[in-house]
């Protein structure tokens, strides 16, 4: 790679991490091409037009292209109904509008893959700002077992009585491993055999896309994520989306908007074409991405470090996280993430004291829209075991190349 002076050692471990990913694209691949194919099809069996990425202003009634990108969205997920809008503005947005549009005073909500996200935790169990503890909303959780995966028997005597399950997919700020869409059917299975009328809701940030199926086909009754991560595709400017069962979605649609309106008001300004094109372009997005991540962890891998997941194990999300043991050399791979950003390039990340986190955080992110996680960007909290959570890539040779620069500042500064 003559344009970034890769030392030969790097491009030496480059070729050898490439060459321990190639049987593992394959399925990537293939993976790709059948949910590029279902997507497809949904736009098809559901009528785009042109005029569907026309926007309205105002009010936004009778707003053909938003209900439009609801159907198809539904269609490509397995959805009764969807609620896809650029108001949400980001996945944890959408996610509490979904924990307030379905819970009421005295309901109980079961968290049972652990302690929710960061951001989350403020929204179910803060103590001021109007959180759902504020509301009589009580709170339950099952840890995961050491080893990263469900306590089954722990769901199942917790479970009686729950009117959510929740159960969050992605890995989060842990080093656990992400849960396939098997897995969170076995849950929502366990779940159901103790309470039948319960809520299965997912959240689904970073892994749409990633199988061929999402969790309601196996059981969830509403899946919840950002569009400025895998679904948007790298199109979308900002946004979320709520999906499943309908009448799940048209309570959650109440607390967007107003009771008695819901989703049929909202303009959609200039935003269904960013929408509609980046959910057409996600599976291969996130081929892209997933390729990246693979590549890392083969790479990283390599030069001596430990990689959740490594590189020849299963995938059920984007993120790949690197344990690097040490704050400095954390600081020194964003640092290289951001100088191998096509926009900000320049930029040195520093931690800061970041909204909803206890402690600081660090965040590279040089992209097209600002903190989109589908585009290359690594970010972590400063504390053990130091490591950094990477995701993204909308194109493998950039994100390879992105990759690249993080180890070549680590290795500047004498930490490789």
């Amino acid at each position: 790679m003559p344009f970034f002076n890769f030392s030969a050692r790097l491009s030496e471990a480059a070729q050898k991490a490439e060459g321990l990913c190639a049987p593992f694209f394959g399925d990537i691949e293939k993976t790709a091409a059948y949910n590029g194919e279902k997507v497809l099809s949904a736009f098809i069996n559901n009528g785009v037009a042109e005029m569907h990425l026309k926007g309205t202003t105002g009010y936004g009634y009778n707003d053909a292209g938003r209900d439009k990108l609801d159907e198809v969205f539904a269609e490509a997920v397995g959805a009764e109904n969807a609620l896809v809008r650029h108001g949400f503005v980001n996945g944890t947005h959408a996610l509490s509008t979904a924990l307030f549009g379905i819970l009421r005073p005295n309901d109980t909500l079961l968290c049972v893959t652990g302690k929710p996200y960061d951001t989350l935790s403020e929204v179910i169990f803060g103590d001021y700002g109007g959180s759902l503890k504020e509301f009589g909303v009580k709170y339950a959780q099952v840890d995961l077992l050491p080893d990263g995966t469900p306590d089954y028997e722990g769901i199942k005597c917790s479970a009686a009585g729950a009117r959510v399950i929740y159960i969050q997919r992605s890995r989060g700020y842990s080093l656990r491993p992400s849960l396939s869409v098997e897995t969170i059917g076995k849950i929502a299975e366990t779940a159901r055999s103790v309470n039948k009328n319960c809520c299965i809701m997912v959240d689904n940030c970073y892994g749409e896309f990633t199988e061929k199926t999402e969790p309601l086909s196996v059981g969830a009754d509403l899946i919840v994520g950002s569009l400025i991560k895998n679904p948007g595709g790298g199109i979308a400017r900002t946004g979320g989306y709520i999906a499943g069962q309908s009448g799940l979605v048209e309570l959650c649609s109440y607390r967007l908007t107003t009771v008695g309106t819901g989703a049929e008001v909202g303009c959609s300004l200039d935003e269904n074409r960013n929408m509609l094109l980046g959910l057409f372009l996600a599976p291969q997005t996130v081929e892209n991405a997933l390729k990246t991540a693979v590549f890392a962890s083969a790479l990283f891998e390599t030069l001596g470090f430990e990689a959740f997941p490594r590189y020849n194990e299963p995938r059920h999300d984007i993120i790949t996280a690197l344990k690097l043991g040490d704050p400095q050399k954390l600081i020194a791979f964003c640092e290289g993430i951001q100088s191998g950003s096509p926009v900000d390039s320049f930029v040195t990340p520093e931690p800061w004291d970041m909204p909803g986190y206890d402690n600081q955080v660090i965040m590279a992110a040089g992209t097209f829209t600002m903190g989109a996680s589908i585009e290359l960007s690594a970010d972590a909290p400063l504390r053990e075991p130091y490591a950094v959570w990477l995701q993204g890539g909308l194109t493998y040779p950039a994100g390879k190349t992105g990759i690249l620069c993080a180890a070549k500042r680590m290795e500047e500064k004498g930490f490789i």
